[in-house]
């Protein structure tokens, strides 16, 4: 017997197995006809679930029952036929099986010297996804938790390939539909606000290259060092694709690395169609792969790829003395040099266990299976009265709501569409997610799974459709007389920053649902400047984030040296640059103010505006509409 007080006979592992595999296939049997989402108050889950670990051993089968019915039942089932939010991600059972594999042979894949096998696997998967996207044989990558970790990753590569230690002189270029895992990423590799350009896209939601280009040319000129450019091949808000070709054209030109974010779509160059869309993503110096998506794998994985393979060990590798056996030479690879982690589990087992079993057309057929779902959803939407398309679909994305009544105002359209999408959720049977789209609300739908069929989406556009605008209460505003009469003496009803009152500030019809008290807080952090004709308020690509109101006197807005609007007293400017893109990371400036004649204006630190966006949602709403306003007037 023996005395290893964890060890189990191999008829008791058995028996535990194959609990668990019953439990596992009986839970995916019910899946489609259970709810999506079922989720819990902390309160609710610490009844059922929080208790002190026992001293002594509890029957296996037994606690097997409490995880059916106290735990596994309260989550969002990424995998249901019916979950349409987010980026979902339905896995399949050689997969689950592979990393039950590598979990029970405790593997390290860190070391080729203890993990040459699964190392050479890891090897050969990523090799498939290097010819897939049509990098070259030099290339490298490695296999890591998930995209938001292959983008740190590359923000990592990048800047020991360009730059080397951090400096505070290096920028980043992306536009304002990238992941928030970059911004994440930035901050925590020491990146400050300033560091990153967060471009305005176009009515595409891409990245514009002519701005791009433009804010190059500023930071080069202003002694700072553009080192590298994040595009998209699939955002999150849309699906949208940046210009790959021609962004690499311009950082190849300005000796710049691109890296694309490909986290959501780049799997999608299996089939054809999918890879005309891609055209250009062979010319990144590195790329996001996150086989969690259409490769239908369980979390966690995800993939980097570099195309210039040498440039992803000599960023992380290190050799300390009590690592030495790990450098065996013979053209081996210690997969912990080339990222952040030293202990790895093996994510590569399940990645090609789940590929061999079905095999590429399987997957080719599920990629266009989502393609064709969404534009056979999007003609369903442009058809139905009910119903008002907000993006086009590309990849398996669009945006979508329920059409306001005529007349009915847009945040109360909003604000039905919010309930609309929260109810679904709550009932459990079909999940949508929102996004904002050009200040309005929309809701997403993203189809992505392999178990998603015509009907699901069909029971989801209908659900939407039919769904009863709520009874809500509408905030309490000034009246129009009210309004009408602070309007006509805005620009003489207060003659310094100190003599506005909340009333002067619900005059401006940003500004028309503040509370006196978020008033008095807001406007005590103003101060007046002063400028005199022909001066620049603020110049285009600035990293100032001040936002103003006009007292008197008059500004010309211009754009590559083009007037694309007049500013008065009562109006605003700075609102783009205020608002947060992510992580205190925000837009620059977009345009510049130029003084026409003698003027006055308050201004405010974006700090204060992005508080008040967060105490009062319709102000956010305004400032958001506002923005994304200017934005495509430019």
């Amino acid at each position: 017997m023996s005395d290893d007080p964890l060890a189990l006979g191999p008829d008791e592992m058995r028996r535990m197995g194959y609990a668990a595999v019953d439990l596992l296939v009986r839970r995916i049997g019910e899946l489609a006809s259970g709810p999506v989402l079922r989720s819990a108050t902390r309160t609710e889950m610490e009844a059922r679930i929080d208790e002190a670990p026992p001293d002594g051993p509890r029957e296996f089968g037994g606690l097997l029952e409490r995880l059916d019915r106290d735990v596994l039942p309260f989550v969002g089932h990424f995998d249901h036929p019916r979950f349409f939010g987010y980026i979902p991600g339905a896995g399949t059972w050689p997969a689950a099986l592979g990393d039950l594999i590598a979990a029970a042979s405790n593997i390290d894949s860190g070391g080729w010297r203890e993990s040459a096998g699964p190392s050479q696997l890891e090897l050969t998967v990523i090799d498939w996804f290097r010819g897939w996207i049509g990098y070259p044989h030099e290339a490298a990558g490695v296999l890591v938790p998930g995209g938001s970790a292959a983008n740190m990753t590359a923000i990592a590569c990048a800047r020991e390939a360009i730059v080397g230690p951090m400096s505070p002189r290096i920028v980043i270029y992306t536009g304002d539909q990238t992941h928030s895992s970059v911004a994440r990423a930035a901050r925590h590799l020491g990146f400050r606000p300033d560091q990153i350009r967060v471009l305005a896209t176009d009515r595409h939601f891409r990245i514009r290259l002519d701005d791009l280009a433009a804010a190059i040319e500023t930071d080069t000129l202003s002694g700072r060092l553009p080192f590298l450019v994040v595009a998209n091949a699939g955002t999150t808000n849309t699906g949208a694709i940046d210009d790959l070709a021609g962004i690499s054209r311009l950082c190849r030109e300005r000796g710049i690395w691109l890296h694309v974010d490909g986290a959501y779509g780049a799997f999608a160059a299996l089939t054809v169609r999918g890879r005309a869309l891609l055209d250009g993503i062979e010319l990144a110096d590195s790329v996001t792969l996150d086989p969690h998506k259409w490769l239908a794998m369980p979390f966690e994985v995800g993939c980097l790829l570099v195309r210039d393979g040498a440039n992803l060990e000599r960023a992380f590798e290190l050799h300390p003395e009590y690592l030495q056996e790990r450098n065996n030479g013979g053209g081996s690879v210690n997969f912990a040099d080339r990222g952040l982690q030293l202990t790895r589990a093996s994510r590569a087992i399940k990645v090609w266990l789940a590929v061999q079993t079905f095999g590429l057309d399987a997957y080719r057929a599920v990629i266009d299976r989502a393609l064709d779902l969404t534009l056979e959803a999007q003609q369903s939407i442009e058809s139905d009265g009910r119903l008002e398309l907000i993006t086009a679909a590309s990849l398996g994305v669009l945006t979508f709501r329920q059409r306001g009544a005529v007349g009915q105002a847009p945040e109360e359209v909003d604000r039905v569409n919010e309930s609309i999408v929260a109810s679904l959720a709550a009932a459990g049977d079909v999940l949508l997610t929102s996004t904002v789209i050009g200040g309005r609300y929309a809701i997403r739908l993203c189809v992505l799974n392999h178990t998603s069929g015509r009907a699901d989406v069909a029971y989801a556009l209908e659900r939407v459709a039919s769904a009863e605008s709520p009874e809500t209460p509408r905030a309490e505003r000034p009246g129009h007389a009210e309004r009408a009469a602070v309007q006509a003496g805005v620009a003489i009803g207060w003659l310094t920053a100190q003599d506005m009152t909340a009333a002067d500030l619900r005059g401006i019809p940003l500004f028309d649902a503040v509370t006196d008290d978020q008033a008095g807080r807001f406007l005590a952090t103003g101060r007046e400047e002063t400028y005199a004709m022909g001066d620049t308020v603020t110049e285009r690509w600035a990293l100032a984030r001040t936002f103003y109101l006009v007292r008197s006197g008059s500004l010309s807005v211009q754009v590559a040296g083009q007037e694309v609007n007049t500013l008065r007293a009562g109006d605003h400017l700075g609102e783009i640059a205020a608002i947060d893109w992510g992580r205190d990371f925000s837009y620059g400036r977009t345009a510049t103010v130029i003084a026409t004649e003698a003027t006055h204006l308050v201004a405010f630190p974006a700090a204060a505006l992005r508080e008040l966006m967060l105490d009062n949602r319709a102000v956010d709403h305004s400032v958001r509409r506002i923005a994304q306003a200017r934005l495509a007037s430019r």
